[in-house]
């Protein structure tokens, strides 16, 4: 199973990801462009919510008794995650990928050119 650390680690290297506490210290929020993708309880094994596509959701759901919906989020666009042994590491570092991408995708084409230009310069400099 994924520690936390390996969690964090996968989260923070996300390309212009940016995290905090706003819900206490007990909770690690994960955003892009300003828009959440990621919540993880700071504890071990670690619990998470992250953003998911609605159709795909319905299916890890479905398939995963450790994928249940998101825990105070729009259970339909989020999926809550509590790591067991019939869920490979693999599917939730591809979830978290997902996650990521699903809400990078969907910034304003203003907000994507902006963290590009940020992206290219911390490459440069």
């Amino acid at each position: 199973m994924l520690t936390r650390a390996e969690v964090f680690a996968w989260l923070d290297a996300k390309p212009s990801a940016t995290s905090g506490r706003p819900f206490g210290p007990e909770v690690v929020v994960y955003k892009i462009g300003g828009k959440m993708f990621a919540i993880v309880a700071d504890e071990e094994p670690p619990h998470f919510t992250l953003k998911c596509d609605p159709v795909l959701a319905e299916v890890l759901r479905g398939q995963y008794a450790a994928i249940t919906p998101g825990y105070h989020t729009d259970k339909r666009h989020w999926i809550s995650i509590t790591q067991d042994a019939d869920l490979p590491d693999a599917e939730i570092v591809r979830l978290i990928d997902h996650a990521y991408d699903q809400v990078r995708g969907k910034l304003t084409r203003a907000a994507r050119a902006a963290l590009e230009a940020a992206e290219r310069a911390a490459a440069e400099g």
